[in-house]
């Protein structure tokens, strides 16, 4: 048995090597906080004097080693009696940037014990150096801590964002431009054409932008073909375009930027348990509420006032650039606060919500799903897609199947507690149950229907990585997710006649509205409708 210094996941600890011996194993598992590692091959335990009392207790015919071994650091190894702690001179090079403060320096417990004493300090393992946020004072700390041992200091100065002016896009007389926004729409430029705007104004979800003077649809090939029709009609330059993504957004507030960041209070996410919010939105809402709470940091929360929580959503929208989505759920998380937890408290304030951007949803035609299930191979990954598609499931639904829920004799899959607290059935395949058959001999699951490789449910990553892979087998081009196979599945049912109404009761829709998107999708009747104008004798 053997025993050395290492540095592994930059910290200081005592390696321990011998043979495997069950016997030698309980003993050392005595050692508090001794570890197994997976990349050494080996045991290790803290190095400090107690711990290697201990160790000299259950093992006094070990051996130590004076030898190299760092998983980040290729220091040499100190001999284990000799617990070093004194502070040695060394280069240390010292990096300042807007934010941040880099610091790199060889491996010293003291040094290491300082730098942790500055709040938000931590290692990165990747460019190897500490990084300190820039908060006042912190430099002149580090410079008067290691004073002349710093070899290097270079200050980068502040650079300041320069606003890029909005793109003027000009038309000639005879082009119709079409810009795909990052939202999943089209804006549509073109000179004054009435019949062109008669055509769109028809279209779902069309509106009018007065700010960029154009036109905007949801971004769907079934309205690419209109326009392309309707171009070559009126002898137009269709162009298409995409929207650059913008490089000047803010990103969130985090616990780097500011010294005393405020985590949500318990009362808002006790309330929120109280009232029985799924943890989805337990977990989005504290997200939301400590931003509100740390953009305005120098305040106490009840100082703040109608006009600010104004200034805080337009901050959101104009330098944040959110989603209309993120800003209306900021919106409710701010107004459970003041309304729900503080109750008598309650604050006034108004805010516009902004109006929700109709997009289409893309979809799989009846080819396209039956090869990426053809590409994929392993009969548990083939079996969760085909469940997907087959029962019109979300992915929190997926996960959440158990093994009672499928009742064979009635073909039907039992959705517990779905979106909106709804328990509904849905359909079961009878090529799905023959699959599920053979894949319940083979992996044999107790609870879920779909089971971790330990036990307990499938996790939502495997499954998206399991979409994706299966997606890139099958070539396919469309940009999709594991949600697509629910859209999919209800466009194919309104293809196949089922009445909207059935298929509303599947995807578990409050209302109809929801489920009438789907109506603007599907191609079926298109090739036996007739424009009007083909009826009329012109010529």
């Amino acid at each position: 048995m053997k025993a050395c210094k290492i540095v592994h996941n930059n910290e200081e600890r005592i390696r321990v090597d011998f043979p495997y011996n069950h016997e030698l194993t309980l003993k050392i598992r005595q050692i508090p906080d001794a570890r197994w590692s997976y990349t050494l091959k080996a045991w290790h335990i803290p190095y400090n004097k107690e711990t290697f009392n201990i160790l000299k207790d259950l093992f006094p015919e070990i051996e130590y080693q004076q030898k190299k071994e760092s998983i980040q650091s290729s220091q040499d190894a100190l001999m284990i009696p000799e617990i070093v702690n004194s502070k040695t001179p060394a280069d240390v090079s010292i990096y300042v940037f807007e934010r941040n403060i880099a610091i790199k320096l060889p491996k010293n417990e003291l040094d290491t014990h300082f730098i942790l004493g500055i709040r938000y300090s931590r290692w990165d393992g990747k460019k190897f150096c500490w990084i300190v946020p820039n908060y006042p004072g912190n430099l002149d700390l580090i410079k008067d801590y290691f004073k002349d041992r710093i070899n290097e200091l270079v200050i980068h100065e502040k650079t300041e964002n320069i606003q890029e002016d909005t793109i003027q896009r000009k038309v000639n007389k005879d082009d119709l431009l079409a810009v795909k926004t990052s939202s999943g729409r089209l804006k549509l430029f073109f000179s004054y054409n009435r019949e062109l705007t008669t055509v769109i104004k028809k279209m779902p979800y069309s509106n009018w932008n007065g700010q960029n003077k154009c036109w905007s649809i949801p971004f769907a090939q079934k309205f690419i073909n209109e326009l392309e029709a309707i171009a070559n009609e009126q002898k137009l330059n269709l162009r298409f375009e995409e929207e650059t993504t913008d490089r000047h957004i803010v990103n969130r507030i985090s616990q780097y930027d500011i010294p005393n960041y405020r985590s949500c209070p318990d009362e808002f996410i006790l309330k929120l348990k109280e009232l029985r919010y799924s943890k989805h939105t337990v977990k989005t809402y504290k997200a939301l509420f400590e931003e509100f709470l740390n953009y305005y940091h120098q305040y106490d929360i009840a100082t703040i006032d109608e006009s600010m929580i104004t200034v805080f959503l337009r901050y959101l929208v104009i330098e944040r650039k959110v989603s209309t989505s993120y800003q209306n759920q900021a919106i409710n998380a701010v107004k459970f606060y003041y309304e729900r937890v503080l109750g008598g408290q309650r604050k006034i304030y108004l805010v516009d919500r902004p109006r929700e951007e109709k997009t289409l949803p893309v979809v799989l035609n009846e080819k396209e799903v039956g090869d990426l299930l053809k590409a994929t191979e392993n009969i548990k990954h083939k079996a969760i897609l085909m469940l997907a598609y087959s029962g019109g499931l979300r992915l929190s639904e997926l996960i959440n199947v158990r093994l009672t829920d499928i009742d064979s004799s009635r073909m039907q899959i039992r959705i517990e507690q779905g979106k909106g607290k709804k328990d509904r059935y849905t359909l079961l395949s009878v090529v799905l149950l023959d699959l599920l058959r053979k894949y319940f001999v083979i992996y044999k699951p107790k609870v879920w229907l779909f089971e971790g490789a330990t036990g307990g449910q499938y996790s939502v990553g495997s499954i998206q990585t399991i979409m994706k892979d299966s997606v890139k087998k099958a070539g396919i081009k469309k940009k999709v997710s594991v949600h697509s196979l629910r859209h999919s599945f209800a466009t194919h049912l309104l293809e196949h006649g089922t009445d909207l109404r059935y298929i509303q009761e599947l995807l578990g829709h409050s209302s109809s509205k929801t489920t009438e998107i789907y109506t603007h999708i599907t191609t079926k009747g298109f090739d036996q409708i007739k424009s009007p104008l083909d009826h009329l004798d012109i010529y």
